[in-house]
Formats: structure tokens, sequence, C-alpha cells
């Protein structure tokens, strides 16, 4: 068992900069698959970015050259940085670890944060 404590979020205006952090309980975890979801009121949870435990990253389209996602091993810590904001990444974002298939956007992963807020405004 892991628990995953997403923090970073809040409000910025358009074009703004956040990063997320997902820091996890136990060591070990951060070396696997690990990614970063979001879900806006009234559509269902999308993928953003991933992370496998050979660091080869996958991105959703609407985010790429916007977002990059990261790990730090040693802190057991994943990270988002979220630059050119726009108000359509407004949503509750989640941390998720440990895929059950094969690492990606459309992974099915075995723990989950509680989520941090973004709100861009225009």
């Amino acid at each position: 068992q892991v628990q995953l404590v997403e923090s970073g979020g809040g409000s910025v205006q358009a074009g703004g900069s956040l990063r997320l952090s997902c820091a996890a309980s136990r060591a070990g975890y951060s070396r696997l698959c690990m990614g970063w979801f979001r879900q806006a009121p009234g559509k269902v949870r999308e993928g953003v970015a991933t992370i496998g435990s050979d660091d080869n990253t996958s991105y959703a389209d609407s985010v790429k050259g916007r977002f990059t996602i990261s790990k730090d091993s040693a802190k057991n810590t994943l990270y988002l940085q979220m630059n050119s904001l726009e108000p359509e990444d407004t949503a509750m974002y989640y941390c998720a670890a440990f895929s059950l298939t094969t690492c990606g956007l459309s992974a099915a992963f075995a723990y989950w944060g509680q989520g941090t807020q973004v709100t861009v405004s225009s």
C-alpha cells in the first residue's frame, strides 16, 4: 500500500505556470510507472502525462509542448510542470502510481491521490 499526496495546485491566469508535486509515502514507487490525470466538472477523467520506469514519457495531445512530467526517485516525488496554462486546463489533477497494465495514458493504475485543484482564468 502507498499513499500519494498531491500539492501545488491553485488559481492562475491564462498564460501562467504551476508545478504540481506528488509525494509517495513509500520508496520505490516513483521508480515504477506513474502518471497525472485530470477531471473537469461534467467530464470524464483523462490522462495528462505518464512516465515509465525507463523514464519514457507520454502526453495527451492537448498538453504536448506545454506540460512536462518528471520524477525524483530519491525524494519519491512526481512532478508536473505546467506552462502556458489555458482555461481548458481547469480541472482536479490526480497523481497515480503502479500501473497494472502497460505504462501509458490508458493504463490502469493501482494507487491514486486525492487530487489538487487547478483553476485557470481568462
